[in-house]
């Protein structure tokens, strides 16, 4: 049977949304949230409440499913989260990227442009097609925030997302077990749209190629982005797994394998428009 969810776009609230935000970043940054300072990243995301919009489906009182908001890095700099991931992007990029670090250490020690750093999260079962008016309504925010004189004129956007990464045998795995739940053709027929969403077995038996390097992304909308990008990176987490979930996948051979990924593109609130615009064509708008 089908659920009618209406989804409702708010600012940012300082009195409701402190920890269901906190939740969303540290879902974002995984095991590596806890070096980056998520207290005081939230607590700046809700110094900005007119720049950024939340997801919610009981009312402004109610805790966001999703977050989408961009936070100026050189505006920023002396703030201790903004500090830390800046350090910590700065390091990731020079172990597995030098020419993305050259960009950064570049943008990083002037003060003439600015980079934006974009936070897109939302709870897994959020449809892809709540994204892009969220990227139109940025795009508007930002606007109108410069024309107040507020600093948000941006030549670069640093978007953090993360990825997970599937070998051939997870696949395989992955690909009996859903075959052997798969429903009667008559029966896959009525329900065809599903096969749109980012499920690499089911995309595998529908005729589309497995990824060369086996990664997939939990926001369908970063293959948007990394059209625009002039770098990306995926990259594996800082922090080590905790002791109980690396016995796991030893013990299992099987478990989902999260990275990060990053994507910096030329452009500030004009080309959010336009990346929102090209969302909408491949996924549809909500």
């Amino acid at each position: 049977s089908l659920v009618d969810v209406s989804f409702d776009f708010f600012d940012p609230n300082p009195n409701v949304d402190y920890h269901a935000i906190k939740r969303l970043l540290t879902q974002l940054l995984q095991r590596d949230a806890e070096q980056l300072h998520m207290h005081e990243l939230t607590e700046l995301i809700l110094s900005q409440p007119t720049v950024g919009t939340t997801i919610k489906t009981d009312g402004i009182e109610g805790d966001p499913f999703a977050l989408f908001t961009v936070l100026n890095m050189h505006l920023h700099h002396q703030n201790v989260s903004m500090k830390a991931i800046a350090n910590y992007l700065l390091s990731v990029t020079l172990a597995h990227d030098p020419a993305f670090h050259e960009t950064l250490k570049a943008l990083f020690s002037q003060s003439e442009a600015h980079v934006g750093l974009v936070l897109c999260e939302r709870l897994v079962n959020m449809p892809v097609q709540v994204i892009p008016p969220m990227y139109t309504m940025l795009a508007d925010e930002i606007k109108w925030a410069n024309a107040d004189g507020e600093p948000y004129h941006f030549t670069h956007l640093l978007f953090v997302s993360r990825v997970y990464h599937l070998s051939e045998e997870e696949e395989s795995i992955l690909a009996n077990s859903a075959s052997s739940r798969r429903p009667r053709t008559s029966e896959a027929n009525s329900s065809g749209k599903k096969h749109k969403k980012h499920r690499p077995p089911e995309a595998e038996q529908n005729g589309v190629t497995r990824p060369p390097d086996g990664i997939y992304p939990f926001h369908p909308e970063d293959d948007v982005v990394l059209k625009s990008a002039m770098h990306s990176l995926t990259y594996p987490y800082a922090a080590p797994l905790p002791p109980l979930v690396q016995e796991t996948r030893e013990r299992d051979t099987f478990g989902l394998d999260v990275r990060g990924r990053l994507m910096m593109v030329v452009g500030g609130g004009e080309l959010l428009r336009d990346l929102g615009g090209r969302m909408s064509e491949v996924y549809g708008r909500g």
